[in-house]
């Protein structure tokens, strides 16, 4: 007898964020590892909200039963003291992007840094760290920059 795949929850919580590629990402990756997964667009615009309204949006996932969801602008940095824990490297960078539930304590985390350090690493493996500059400072700029700070760069600007 067949048994159906694990089933998750899952969205992304941010303004003007119709257009994202991220639910068509996210699906892509839980068919390939087997997974069934329903991904929400939550759009702060679309229902008159700001990042002030986090409070009551999380209880809400929380209650419905998400399993986790991404963050976005402008919501990176205001989520965070809303969570039950953060990762080390989220504290360290002031922002999360990934939020897991797990017995109903919600967890910040930010892949922000190390995912872009996979794809440079892996695009660029001899380039020359001494000297860099980094254009954009905001959440995901910042991650970056702990990145590169971790990867040895002699000079940042």
């Amino acid at each position: 007898m067949p048994h159906d795949p694990p089933r998750l929850l899952c969205g992304l919580i941010g303004s003007g964020i119709q257009r994202s590629l991220t639910p068509a990402m996210q699906r892509a990756e839980a068919q390939a590892q087997g997974l069934a997964l329903h991904y929400q667009l939550i759009d702060l615009d679309l229902r008159g909200l700001g990042a002030d309204a986090l409070p009551g949006l999380l209880d809400a996932l929380r209650t419905i039963g998400f399993d986790g969801f991404n963050v976005t602008y402008p919501c990176k940095q205001a989520v965070m003291p809303l969570l039950d824990d953060l990762s080390d490297a989220a504290r360290r960078m002031g922002a999360v992007n990934t939020v897991v539930q797990r017995g109903g304590r919600l967890v910040g985390h930010n892949t922000d840094g190390s995912g872009w350090r996979w794809g440079f690493e892996r695009q660029l493996p001899d380039a020359d760290l001494s000297r860099v500059v980094l254009l954009g400072a905001g959440g995901a700029g910042s991650a970056i920059a702990h990145a590169l700070l971790d990867m040895g760069v002699a000079s940042l600007a």
